[in-house]
C-alpha cells in the first residue's frame, strides 16, 4: 500500500489539495458578495434575450469580467434558463477553479523543483480566506488566479499557443492582467528565444490576439468602447487619500498569512520586512534556476505599483490576484535559507537529513495553521457554518431585505419603477427593476456629477450626488444612512420630493439604518 502511495504520490497530493479546496468553499455555503449580483443579472439578461446590458435596452459594459459573465450566461443556460441558481452555480464552478489552482500550484512546485514550496503554497490557497472568500461570494476571482497560474504552468513547459490563448482568457476575464501579461509578452519577445531556443510562431499570436480582438471589437461595436465603464466610474466615484491604496497594500504584503491575527497588529512592519526578505531570495533563486520566471515572481511588485500609483479604492477582491507568486517565492526563498543551514558540514549527514526534514515541516505546515486561525467556526451572521472571518456578508442580507421591500411596494405601481442605489447588485437582481447606479458602473449619466462636493462625503469614501437624484427623479431609493447625510438628506428639496417609506436597523460603516425612500406622488 505505502509503495503504491510512493509511485503514486503527485496524483494523491493533486486529488488531496483539490479535495480540500472543494471542502473548504462548500462547508461555509453561500455568502454572494454584492458585485457578484451585477454579473449574474448580464447572464440573466443574455438569457432573456436582452443582450449584454444591465438594464433593458442600455449598451453599457458596467461589469470588468466579460469572460466569466459568459461562462455563468453559458452555465444558467444548462440549469434554469433565466430562473438559474447563479450564486450556486458561481459557487461550484469557483471551487472547481480553486481546486485546479492547488493542483497546479503542486505542478509548477515540481517543475521548478520546488516540492516544499509548492506543497506550501497549495494548502494555503486552499484555505486562504483571500481566495475561499471570494469563490463563496461568487466573484470572478477564482477563474482569474485559476488563469494567471495556469499561464506560468504553460509557459514554464513551453507550450507557448497555449499560454497564448490562456493570456487572453485571462484579459478577458479582468483587464489588470495587463500587468503581467506586458512584462511576459517582452519575455517572450526579446529574452526567451535565446533562452530556450524556441522562436516566436504565429501560432502562439493568433491564439492571444484573435479572442482579444474578436472581443473589444464586439465591445467597440456594441458599447461603444472597448474599456469596461466601471473603471472611469470607480474612479470618479470614491473620494480618497493620496497614499490610500500604498497603505492598503502595505499592510497586505505584510500579512499573506494572517499572522497580525497570531502576533498582532505590530506584526504589520515586522511583516513587511521579513516577507520582502524571503520572497527577495525566492526570486533570484528561482530566476537563476528558470529565468521564465521572471515575470511571474515580479508580477506581485507590477500589481503593487499600479495599484499604488493608480489609486483606487482597493476592495478585498483586489488584494488576492499577486498572492499565489507572492507566497511561493516567499516558500521558496524560506527553504533556500533552510537549507543552506542544515546542509552544512557542522552537522553530521543523518543529523542533517533529519533537521532539513524537519525544517520542511514548516515551510509546508506553519503556513497553514497560521491561516486557520482566520476562520469562524460560528459566524455572527447568515449561515451558521465555518467560514472565513472576512466573508461578511452581512450589508448583502440587508440589501436584500430591501430589495423584498421594494418588490411588494412596486407590483402596486402601474409602470416600471426606477430604483436608484449606491450598491446595486443584490438590489439590482431580485427586484429585477431597472436601476439608478448613483457610483456609475452601469449608468453612464452618473458621471457628470462626480467627483462630489467633499463636504457630502460623511466617512466613508462616497455618497450619493443631490442633483443626481434631483435630474433622474427615480421612483424608489436605497441608501445607507451614511451616504446622503451630510449631502442628499440635508437638501429640503429631497424632504419635499421622497418620504421615507421603511428603514432597516443597521450600524454598517457607521451608518444610522439603511433607508428606502419612495417618490411623491
Amino acid at each position: 500500500m505505502w509503495a503504491n502511495l510512493r509511485k503514486h504520490k503527485w496524483l494523491v497530493l493533486s486529488l488531496f489539495v483539490f479535495t480540500l479546496a472543494g471542502l473548504a468553499r462548500l462547508i461555509p455555503g453561500l455568502r454572494t458578495i454584492d458585485d457578484a449580483f451585477i454579473t449574474f443579472r448580464y447572464a440573466r439578461n443574455l438569457l432573456a434575450g436582452e443582450g449584454f446590458a444591465y438594464n433593458t435596452g442600455e449598451s453599457v459594459l458596467g461589469t470588468t469580467t466579460p469572460l466569466y459573465t459568459l461562462i455563468m450566461a453559458a452555465l444558467g443556460s444548462l440549469t434554469g434558463g433565466v430562473k438559474a441558481p447563479f450564486p450556486t452555480i458561481a459557487l461550484i464552478f469557483n471551487s472547481l477553479a480553486d481546486g485546479l489552482t492547488a493542483v497546479l500550484l503542486l505542478r509548477i512546485g515540481r517543475q521548478l523543483q520546488s516540492f516544499w514550496a509548492g506543497l506550501g503554497t497549495s494548502l494555503v490557497w486552499t484555505i486562504l480566506p483571500f481566495s475561499v472568500t471570494f469563490a463563496i461570494g461568487g466573484l470572478e476571482t477564482s477563474l482569474y488566479v485559476l488563469l494567471l497560474v495556469a499561464t506560468l504552468a504553460a509557459y514554464l513547459e513551453k507550450r507557448y499557443t497555449l499560454t497564448g490563448i490562456i493570456a487572453a482568457a485571462v484579459l478577458l476575464t479582468r483587464p489588470d492582467a495587463l500587468i503581467l501579461i506586458l512584462p511576459l509578452g517582452f519575455d517572450r519577445l526579446f529574452f526567451d528565444p535565446k533562452r530556450r531556443g524556441v522562436a516566436l510562431h504565429r501560432h502562439e499570436l493568433l491564439g492571444f490576439f484573435l479572442p482579444t480582438i474578436l472581443w473589444f471589437g464586439f465591445a467597440a461595436f456594441y458599447f461603444g468602447t472597448p474599456l469596461p465603464h466601471s473603471i472611469t466610474a470607480k474612479q470618479g466615484a470614491y473620494l480618497l487619500e493620496p497614499i490610500e491604496a500604498l497603505i492598503r497594500l502595505l499592510q497586505h504584503y505584510a500579512t499573506p498569512f494572517m499572522g497580525n491575527l497570531t502576533f498582532g497588529n505590530l506584526w504589520n512592519g515586522v511583516g513587511i520586512l521579513f516577507y520582502l526578505f524571503f520572497s527577495v531570495i525566492g526570486i533570484l533563486y528561482l530566476i537563476r534556476k528558470q529565468g521564465a520566471t521572471w515575470p511571474f515572481l515580479l508580477f506581485p511588485w507590477f500589481y503593487f505599483a499600479a495599484f499604488a500609483i493608480a489609486n483606487p479604492l482597493i476592495f478585498r477582491w483586489y488584494l488576492t490576484p499577486p498572492l499565489p507568486f507572492y507566497i511561493f517565492a516567499i516558500l521558496t526563498g524560506l527553504n533556500k535559507i533552510l537549507r543552506d543551514v542544515f546542509q552544512t558540514e557542522e552537522y553530521p549527514p543523518p543529523k542533517r537529513k533529519l533537521l532539513y526534514r524537519l525544517s520542511t515541516l514548516v515551510i509546508a505546515f506553519v503556513p497553514l495553521l497560521l491561516v486557520i486561525r482566520a476562520w469562524d467556526w460560528q459566524p455572527d451572521h447568515g449561515l451558521q457554518r465555518p467560514a472565513p472571518n472576512m466573508a461578511w456578508y452581512l450589508l448583502e442580507l440587508r440589501y436584500r431585505e430591501a430589495a423584498e421591500i421594494v418588490s411588494l411596494d412596486a407590483a402596486n405601481i402601474d409602470n416600471v419603477p426606477t430604483l436608484a442605489a449606491g450598491d446595486v447588485g443584490v438590489l439590482g437582481f431580485y427586484t429585477g427593476l431597472p436601476i439608478l447606479d448613483t457610483v456609475g458602473l452601469n449608468s453612464p449619466q452618473t458621471l457628470d456629477y462626480y467627483p462630489i462636493n467633499p463636504g457630502f462625503i460623511a466617512g466613508a469614501a462616497y455618497a450619493v450626488a443631490p442633483e443626481l437624484i434631483f435630474d433622474e427623479q427615480p421612483e424608489y431609493i436605497v441608501i445607507l444612512e451614511i451616504y446622503g447625510r451630510e449631502g442628499l438628506l440635508k437638501d429640503p428639496r429631497f424632504d419635499e420630493q421622497y418620504s421615507l417609506l421603511h428603514k432597516i436597523e443597521t450600524n454598517i460603516y457607521d451608518s444610522d439604518g439603511m433607508l428606502i425612500y419612495k417618490r411623491l406622488p
